[in-house]
């Protein structure tokens, strides 16, 4: 009798501990789901349970609306570990070793198989309990003290629900991203994955990418609206849009206000939509173009390719003669895949994916009339046809046919659309002003930037280029006051300014006006940033706050070296050690351009005015708007647009485009000549007939008086063999060939070795030295150089 009630008492335990959960929210410790069962959330909102994909015949563990009939899971657990579906003997339990959900294969008692679902967790507590909540989280907590140990939520699949997250916990290194579906079939991870993205507090966005490479952006999120997406309106009075940025999180979440299961899915082909199939990414395949619709611009562009040709999907067959089927069954590969290397291969026509949903069919051959033909029922299977922007000649009569339905169209669009311009001129003008910003602040938060201490923003470390916050540069130019003021150039006005922590520093401050300006700041943002030589002078950052763009230098007390070497009084005190000493430092600076810099660069407007003076007079070359990148095997390069300054251009460059090297040497030359003289290049152009300073060197130095060139204030500081040996070396750089002029290596060696022989030089370029017939093929306005000092700059490639 006792044996009896010991074993019925044993039964009793057994089955309390064991038994299947069905109809609640809550596994506890010894409780098992199985295949049969389900957790419901307590509101009825959600339901967790074990569902089969007949397509596949994989089972998995996932959670969805409750009485959505449609099914759609808003998270799968392990979706990249399918359970077999005959595998019925799988149940979903807290495992009592390691504390961990697991699912577990059982069979007659002996667990054979554990598949984890949760993370590592410390360790094992009685008190464990995995809750399906009323927002669709899944959690498995402590009872006791009601603590977290592992959510859903911090393990998102393909759906965003209202409360989740998308960004990061910087403490705990956590980072929630939505990855697609391989397929409508098939949850394994697929090629999409939507993030949120941030470049600063005042630019944050959603972010889709193929790959891992930039696909589509939503564009900055500003007054509950994103720059690219359709459903802006409907995003107003249906979600109320969240965003966290501080030291510790930076996510992006939303709350549904009287949607019907609200949820964002990341589709399988990238798009983006909510639980009533509305759209809210606005386009549905990008092709590596930027359209101003969020299509993100890659830099590997398909050359066959046009930005107007895109992938339509229609129903209908591929002719069998002239094309060829391939296929490619792995299963690994998406839609995206797909239209990937259907876009890559020039003789794509068109791709569909295997009818599993993973894999590729693509349709190759000769564009032309018939290969495609439409069925009007839409009875035969739909297909991403190719539709070029370039239509074949068996198109001419379609064309015809359409002319005066598409002018008249066209007549009437142009009508509305010059009002339209009209109208939104203004707007559209900010909106491009936007984009340009955007780009620099993509720059600024490439990891080659960091914010300064006088920033509202987290002190990102990096290098010294720093992100100076606008209203600290206000500060430390007392509101850019006229007394601040150093002086103006091309670019625009330059202010000293005085930083909360002491340091004088110089703002070169873009005008608003400046049609120039806009290139010359970001050409030197990108090349000041990697390039470091004592006779460079140092740019510190940039700020940009709406339309205000400055770049930040060190302070120059002494500033340039046309403030002291043109004026009469302060010129003398530049003796000659000194002006031996800046001649040196340019040279040396102008080496590490050409040869010893991580690129080779070719500064293209070196005069006296861009040749900044420190508190001990050494020299440092600045301004590197115009300055020009060369790939290590080029040697020259040609543009129709010529850039710089007239008096220093070499005749090559000035005359013909082209320039190298040799175009600095060129200019060091007459710059050489200048610091000699004491007098500016063309000053000359009314005294005894010369044209301009080259001209009146290579004159006296044929004549054999070269040491009249010196400037009367030096006096008896001049070393005399120094001074002939330094203008020998001048007019061998202002040579009117080219060839024939010395590399900066050799122009060093041989001012500060005197015993290297010195070649005779040739004639020097007085007039540039070309005729103007030999440059009538190139292009220029009469604007493009300049006769008063100032630079000029046109657009260009680099």
């Amino acid at each position: 009798m006792i044996t009896l009630i010991t074993i019925t008492i044993t039964i009793i335990i057994f089955t309390v501990n064991h038994s299947p959960v069905t109809g609640v929210s809550t596994l506890k410790s010894g409780d098992q789901l199985n295949f049969t069962s389900h957790l419901i959330s307590p509101s009825n909102n959600f339901t967790l349970s074990f569902f089969t994909i007949p397509a596949t015949n994989y089972t998995y563990l996932g959670i969805w609306y409750t009485d959505d009939e449609q099914l759609r899971k808003v998270w799968v657990a392990n979706p990249s570990t399918p359970i077999e579906s005959n595998s019925s003997s799988h149940v979903l339990q807290i495992d009592p070793n390691t504390g961990k959900l697991v699912l577990t294969q059982t069979e007659t008692e002996a667990a054979i198989e554990n598949i984890n679902i949760s993370d590592n967790l410390s360790g094992f507590s009685p008190n464990l309990t995995a809750n399906l909540e009323d927002d669709g989280n899944f959690v498995l907590k402590n009872e006791i003290d009601d603590q977290i140990v592992w959510q859903s939520f911090d393990h998102p699949t393909n759906v965003l629900l209202p409360g989740m997250k998308l960004g990061s916990d910087v403490q705990s290194a956590k980072n929630w991203t939505l990855t697609s579906w391989l397929s409508d079939e098939n949850p394994r991870d697929g090629a999409y994955t939507l993030s949120w993205e941030t470049n600063g507090e005042d630019d944050q966005r959603l972010m889709v990418r193929f790959r891992g490479e930039p696909y589509w952006t939503s564009g900055e999120l500003k007054d509950q609206m994103f720059e690219f997406m359709d459903l802006n309106n409907l995003l107003l009075s249906r979600y109320n849009l969240r965003y966290v940025y501080n030291n510790d999180d930076k996510y992006f979440s939303y709350e549904s206000v009287g949607n019907v299961h609200p949820m964002w899915i990341l589709r399988p082909h990238g798009r983006i939509v909510d639980g009533n199939d509305r759209v809210i990414s606005s386009t549905d395949l990008c092709y590596g173009y930027d359209l101003g619709n969020g299509c993100v611009a890659s830099s590997d562009v398909v050359m066959c390719r046009s930005e107007r040709d895109k992938f339509v999907p229609l129903s209908g067959d591929f002719a069998s003669e002239g094309t060829v089927k391939l296929v490619d069954d792995n299963s690994s590969l998406s839609i995206g895949d797909c239209m990937v290397q259907c876009w890559n291969d020039c003789g794509c026509l068109g791709f569909v994916n295997v009818g599993n949903g993973t894999g590729c069919i693509r349709w190759t051959g000769a564009k032309s009339v018939g290969n495609f033909s439409v069925d009007s029922q839409g009875n035969a299977e739909s297909k991403f046809v190719l539709v070029s922007s370039n239509p074949s000649k068996g198109n001419d009569a379609k064309i015809l046919i359409w002319a005066p339905v598409v002018a008249g169209i066209c007549l009437l669009l142009f009508c509305f659309g010059l009002l339209w311009y009209l109208k939104n001129r203004k707007n559209k003008l900010e909106e491009r002003q936007k984009r340009v910003d955007r780009r620099f602040l993509e720059l600024m938060a490439s990891g080659s930037f960091r914010d300064s201490g006088d920033v509202e923003r987290d002190d990102r470390k990096g290098s010294d280029t720093i992100v100076f916050n606008f209203y600290a540069i206000v500060t430390a130019t007392n509101g850019f006051s006229d007394e601040n003021k150093l002086g103006r150039g091309g670019f625009g006005p330059v202010y000293k300014g005085k930083l909360s922590d002491g340091r004088e520093i110089a703002i070169k401050r873009l005008s608003r006006t400046s049609g120039q300006g806009l290139v010359e700041f970001k050409n030197e943002l990108i090349l000041i940033a990697k390039l470091q030589h004592t006779n460079l002078v140092r740019v510190l950052g940039c700020c940009i706050h709406g339309e205000e763009k400055m770049l930040i230098y060190e302070y120059m007390p002494n500033k340039s070296l046309d403030f002291f070497l043109f004026d009469e009084s302060r010129k003398e005190l530049l003796d000659w050690p000194k002006r031996w000493n800046i001649i040196e430092g340019i040279a040396q600076g102008l080496l590490y351009l050409h040869k010893y810099s991580r690129m080779r660069v070719i500064h293209r407007d070196l005069k006296a005015s861009n040749v900044l003076l420190d508190e001990s007079m050494n020299p440092k070359i600045s301004d590197f708007g115009m300055a020009r990148i060369f790939k290590q095997d080029e040697t020259e390069a040609t543009t129709k647009r010529v850039v710089g300054t007239y008096g220093y251009m070499s005749p090559e460059y000035a005359m013909e485009g082209t320039f190298s090297e040799k175009s600095d040497v060129f200019s060091f030359g007459v710059l050489i000549l200048e610091i000699v003289s004491g007098r500016r290049n063309s000053s000359f152009s009314h005294f005894d007939k010369t044209t301009n300073l080259v001209r009146y060197a290579w004159e006296l130095w044929q004549q054999g008086d070269a040491l009249q060139l010196q400037d009367p204030t030096l006096g008896d500081s001049c070393v005399i063999h120094q001074l002939r040996r330094t203008i020998h070396v001048a007019l061998l750089c202002v040579q009117e060939n080219a060839g024939d002029r010395p590399v900066m290596s050799d122009v060093i060696s041989m001012l500060i070795n005197d015993t290297i022989p010195l070649p005779a030089p040739k004639q020097s370029a007085f007039f540039f030295g070309r005729t103007v017939s030999k440059s009538t093929s190139i292009e220029r306005k009469s604007n493009d150089c300049s006769v008063n000092q100032m630079s000029v700059t046109e657009m260009e490639a680099r």
